[in-house]
C-alpha cells in the first residue's frame, strides 16, 4: 500500500459533490485520512445544480482510495445542518484535523460580461450567499473542534490568487465579489487560528477540468485535449486530482504553519511539494494565464508544464 501520511486524520470537504471538491477528499482518502464530504446532490435527489453527480459517489471514492469515505447531505446555509453535521464528527471521531470550504455551487447564477444594472440582484445574492456565507456558518460551528489540537488546516478555496484578483476583474461584479472574498477570509482566518497554532490558506487551481467543464468542450478527462482545437489555451488546463494532492500536501506537512495567511495556487505549490497531475506534469496556470494568455500570446505550454 501507498505510503498514507494522513492515518488517524479527520477532514471536513465542504462541498465536494464535484469538481476540485471531490478530488480533493479523494487525495485525502489516498493520504489515509477519514474524510466527511458534504454537499447538496444525493441519489434520491439533485440539487439546484442539476448534475448526476451524488455525495455518495464521492463518498465510495474516497474509500477506494484507500481512505474512510462518509458521505453526508447538508446545506451549509442552513446553521442548524452544519451544527448537526460537526456535532456527528465529534462524536464519531473527537477531532477534525482539516477543513476545506469548497462549496460554491454558483456557475448557473453568474452572468458575464454585463454591468451590474444589466444583472439579477436575486441570482447575484445567492450567488454570493452560495459562495460566501456557506463559509462562514461552517467556518463558525467547525473551527472550536479543530482547534482542540494544535496542527489544525482550514483551506478555502476559490478561483484566482489574491495577487491576480487584486489586478483583474473576473467579467462580472458578483463573481469578482465572491473570489475576492473567500481569499479575504482565508487571511481572516489565519488571524484568528494563529494562536490556536492552526494554519489557513487560500488556494486556487488553474484551468479546471471539473465534469462540467469537460461537458461544456464535450470531451472526457481521456481525450481532453481535443478541446484545444477549440481553445488553444486549454493545453494549460489541469485535472481535479491536482489542486486535491495539492491540498494533501499540505495537510501532510509539519511545517505547514510557514503558509499561514498566504494565497496560493496549485502550480506554485507542486513546485515546492513536488507532487504532480494524473499524467505526470506540474501545470502553472496562473503564472501562464498571466504571461502568455492575458497577453494575448499564441498557446504555447512550453515551460509552464
Amino acid at each position: 500500500m501507498a505510503e498514507q501520511p494522513l492515518q488517524g486524520k479527520v477532514a471536513l470537504v465542504a462541498g465536494a459533490t464535484r469538481g476540485a471538491g471531490r478530488q480533493i477528499a479523494v487525495q485525502l482518502g489516498a493520504a489515509g485520512a477519514t474524510v466527511y464530504a458534504t454537499g447538496r446532490s444525493t441519489r434520491g435527489k439533485r440539487s439546484e445544480m442539476d448534475r448526476p453527480e451524488t455525495i455518495e459517489e464521492t463518498a465510495d471514492l474516497v474509500t477506494a482510495a484507500g481512505g474512510q469515505g462518509i458521505g453526508v447531505a447538508v446545506d451549509h446555509l442552513a446553521p442548524e445542518q452544519v451544527d448537526a453535521l460537526v456535532r456527528r464528527i465529534d462524536r464519531e471521531q473527537g477531532r477534525l484535523d482539516v477543513l476545506v470550504n469548497d462549496v460554491w455551487g454558483g456557475d448557473p447564477l453568474a452572468t458575464w460580461h454585463k454591468p451590474v444594472w444589466e444583472q439579477s440582484l436575486e441570482k447575484g445574492f445567492r450567488l454570493l450567499r452560495l459562495a460566501v456565507d456557506t463559509h462562514i456558518v461552517t467556518a463558525h460551528y467547525a473551527m472550536p473542534l479543530l482547534i482542540r489540537q494544535p496542527g489544525g488546516l482550514v483551506i478555502e478555496m476559490g478561483d484566482g490568487t489574491t495577487a491576480y484578483n487584486e489586478k483583474n476583474y473576473r467579467l462580472s461584479v458578483f463573481y469578482d465579489l465572491a473570489k475576492s472574498s473567500v481569499n479575504r477570509l482565508a487571511f481572516a482566518w489565519s488571524q484568528e487560528l494563529a494562536p490556536h497554532g492552526g494554519t489557513a490558506v487560500a488556494l486556487t487551481p488553474g484551468w479546471l477540468r471539473s465534469e462540467m467543464m469537460l461537458d461544456g468542450f464535450g470531451v472526457t478527462e481521456e481525450n481532453w485535449r481535443d478541446a484545444t482545437a477549440k481553445e488553444p489555451h486549454f493545453a494549460i488546463s489541469e485535472s481535479p486530482a491536482y489542486v486535491g494532492r495539492a491540498v494533501a500536501a499540505l495537510a501532510g506537512d509539519a511545517g505547514k504553519a510557514r503558509w499561514n495567511g498566504k494565497s496560493v495556487s496549485s502550480g506554485e505549490l507542486a513546485q515546492v511539494y513536488g507532487f504532480t497531475d494524473l499524467d505526470g506534469s506540474r501545470p502553472d496556470a496562473w503564472r501562464y494565464l498571466v504571461e502568455v494568455q492575458d497577453p494575448g500570446k499564441p498557446a504555447d505550454v512550453t515551460g509552464y508544464r
